[in-house]
């Protein structure tokens, strides 16, 4: 298995609250599109020859944003370019605005098959406070209109932890979400990143800044809720009925090679992380002028390798291994990563099943914290690396 993720980096509008790599401009989307493209051939070497492509992932920005056809030509040349499977999953990030009656028949006529709607809410007021692009009536309308054009396969993301967000709002998102049958849900808490319109709202005391209180009160009104609605949680902000797990998501937790293309992506080969420059036209530029792709790598240490296992297996239902964690590592962190466990074990926050390491629903409180205290932290000899 392998994944492909494409980042398309162009927004109507910029919200409040992000800091991911985009432009409001779309000038030179077709050059953007013509450099993806082109990035996408001259990486066809970067997989093993038995390495299958079973997921494609169009995030951003927004990738509705680009018109059908551009779509279908970066998707047609992942097939003549890379071994995919005829049943791959092919993600589209969409903004319910851009999903009008017209471009949902559009892209019924692509090899689309999965939706990633940007939804966040369906309170007005909390889409206004986020400088959201769309309305609470869009937001409704865009899911049902997707999945009356035969569309099942379905997630949309949610926001949660704002200061002024009840308890009540965010039972009422939830409930919305459930009511539209919607089969996958991405809940974020809301975080605060430098350099956003955000941050200098809160900085100005233009906004009131987020509190951990209320985004650990609609944490667990999320877990419970979930589980009412028969969703599993399987990994610490995603949710899914049965069958409707993300695979593309799915394989960066379990460690499988992904390829990112366009500004700003990273890609990682089991022994190095790349990322690409994370400016449109540096990006263009390389690519259509000097037939390069701009990009750098590290190459992965064993205390790399080691700490990211721990950092995404964690949060998942599927936890740590300790047997891989012995077999991959050594007896010695097997043992380093027991000891460090033991505190989280007695207060109840990790525990031990069938010789994997779980977090309970309090430890998902802490995961970031939990996760750290496990990590190795032995300087190792890196550096970054001109590709």
């Amino acid at each position: 298995m392998a994944g492909i993720y494409i980042h398309i980096p162009f927004c109507k509008q910029a919200c409040y609250y992000c800091d991911f790599h985009f432009s409001t401009s779309t000038n030179n989307a077709q050059q953007m599109v013509d450099a993806i493209i082109l990035e996408l051939k001259l990486q066809k070497n970067f997989f093993q020859t038995t390495d299958i492509i079973n997921t494609i992932y169009f995030g951003g920005g927004t990738p509705s944003i680009l018109p059908t056809d551009s779509i279908s030509k970066i998707i047609d040349t992942v097939n003549k370019t890379f071994n995919v499977a005829t049943d791959a999953e092919i993600t589209l990030e969409a903004n319910p605005d851009d999903l009008s009656t017209v471009k949902i028949r559009e892209l019924k006529s692509t090899p689309v098959n999965r939706f990633s709607i940007g939804t966040q809410s369906f309170i007005e007021e909390e889409l206004k406070w986020m400088n959201r692009a769309h309305n609470a009536q869009q937001a409704d309308y865009s899911i049902k209109a997707v999945q009356d054009a035969g569309f099942t396969n379905i997630t949309i993301d949610l926001i949660y932890g704002l200061p002024q967000q009840s308890n009540h709002n965010w039972l009422f998102s939830l409930q919305k979400a459930f009511d539209l049958n919607v089969p996958h849900l991405s809940c974020y808490c809301l975080t605060v990143e430098e350099k956003t319109a955000l941050h200098h709202f809160i900085k100005t005391k233009k906004y009131n800044n987020i509190s951990d209180k209320i985004g650990e009160a609609h944490f667990q009104l999320l877990i419970e809720q979930s589980q009412l609605n028969n969703f599993e949680q399987y990994e610490i902000s995603n949710f899914a009925k049965q069958g409707f797990q993300s695979k593309h998501n799915s394989n960066y937790w379990k460690g499988v090679s992904y390829l990112g293309v366009g500004p700003s992506a990273h890609s990682f080969n089991g022994e190095r992380r790349f990322w690409n420059v994370k400016n449109n036209s540096l990006y263009i530029n390389s690519l259509l002028q000097d037939g390069k792709i701009p990009n750098e790598f590290e190459v992965l240490s064993t205390k790399d390798l080691y700490n990211e296992y721990v950092m995404t297996n964690l949060r998942t239902v599927w936890g740590c291994s300790l047997n891989k964690i012995e077999q991959s590592f050594g007896n010695e962190v097997h043992t380093y990563i027991l000891n460090n466990a033991r505190p989280y074990i007695e207060n109840n926050s990790l525990i031990i099943k069938e010789n994997n390491l779980y977090l309970t629903n309090q430890g998902k409180l802490y995961a970031d914290k939990i996760a750290s205290d496990l990590f190795l932290i032995d300087d190792i000899n890196e550096g970054h690396h001109k590709y």
